[in-house]
């Protein structure tokens, strides 16, 4: 798993600064996300996804102090407002509000922001990275039919921005996304397993 990491790290380094790992919380799946922000390796990034929850701005700033306690990156699932309210490092979007992307840099140029991607034609949206899923099979309710590796690689190919792998990633299938050529991994219970992460992910660039 090393040399998986050490390969995305080099690979994202000839581009923007971006986080090698991306943990997704899901309210369901990872119920206390601020515990697995807590063990995360120094340089990845949380995406906090509210999903209209009444506390998610007393959870958003629980999170920014782990974020910046541990070196971390703090983006907000699909609520540009909450993000700015609490000084966010970004958003992440979902495929569907993907078109927002320019006008959000536009108003906010320091943020780092991503969209989801599930398709060639959605993964051409420009943003600072695009999160292509499903790869492998997942427990997601929402993921569709796993697209594989090689699917997963002919959409990195078409995407506008630098791509990372979402969707059944674990510590037997990290290290088939090297040849794919996506700059990073991303995932929700890949975080809160006992077992180490799939590489470390000091902070790129």
């Amino acid at each position: 798993m090393a040399r998986t990491g050490a390969c995305l790290r080099r690979r994202a380094r000839q581009r923007k600064p971006l986080p090698a790992l991306l943990y997704f919380t899901d309210p369901q799946r990872t119920p206390d996300p601020e515990a697995v922000a807590a063990r995360l390796p120094k340089g990845s990034a949380i995406v906090y996804r509210a999903f209209g929850a009444p506390d998610a701005e007393t959870v958003a700033l629980c999170l920014k102090a782990i974020a910046r306690r541990r070196g971390l990156k703090l983006l907000i699932g699909a609520d540009e407002a909450l993000a700015a309210r609490i000084g966010a490092d970004g958003v992440h979007l979902p495929e569907r509000l993907a078109s927002r992307a320019a006008r959000i840099r536009a108003k906010h140029p320091a943020w780092l922001i991503t969209a989801a991607a599930h398709s060639p034609r959605a993964a051409r949206v420009r943003v600072d990275a695009v999160v292509i899923s499903a790869i492998f099979p997942s427990n997601s309710p929402s993921a569709g039919k796993p697209l594989g590796t090689i699917r997963l690689a002919q959409i990195v190919r078409l995407a506008k921005s630098p791509a990372y792998a979402l969707g059944g990633v674990s510590q037997n299938t990290a290290a088939r996304l090297l040849a794919t050529g996506v700059v990073g991994i991303a995932g929700v219970e890949l975080f809160t397993a006992r077992s180490p992460l799939p590489f470390r992910g000091e902070r790129v660039g």
